[in-house]
């Protein structure tokens, strides 16, 4: 099992910044592949990033390509998503998600390809 927890939303203006984290426990992160996605309310979970559990392949959502970076830093069983020229339509709940892997290259942007999930945190942005 592992449990995943977000910390880092908030409220910020638009084109601001906040960077997420999501810490792991449990086992080790480096064994999975990572992901954050998103979910306003009324619509459908969005993809938003992930990386690979090397750390060497990542993948973006084309809502948030240029804006958003993803990280893990396996030493400290934690992965961040810095979001950058934040505009109000970022508003959502950002869940980070683990997902096991046999391919450490792999890049996986489905939200049923993943295993864990965190209880999410709000991320608002005005205008």
């Amino acid at each position: 099992q592992v449990q995943l927890v977000e910390s880092g939303g908030g409220l910020v203006q638009a084109g601001g910044s906040l960077r997420l984290s999501c810490a792991a426990s449990g086992r080790l992160l480096s064994r999975y592949g990572m992901g954050w996605f998103r979910q306003a309310p009324g619509t459908e979970r969005e993809f938003v990033a992930a990386v690979s559990s090397s750390g060497g392949d990542t993948a973006y959502g084309d809502s948030v390509k240029g804006r958003f970076t993803i990280s893990r830093d396996n030493a400290q069983n934690t992965v961040y998503l810095q979001m950058n020229s934040l505009k109000p339509e970022d508003t959502a709940v950002y869940y980070c998600a683990a997902g096991n892997v046999y391919y450490s290259h792999y890049v996986a942007r489905a939200g049923n390809e993943y295993n864990y999930w965190g209880q999410g945190t709000q991320v608002t942005v005005s205008s």
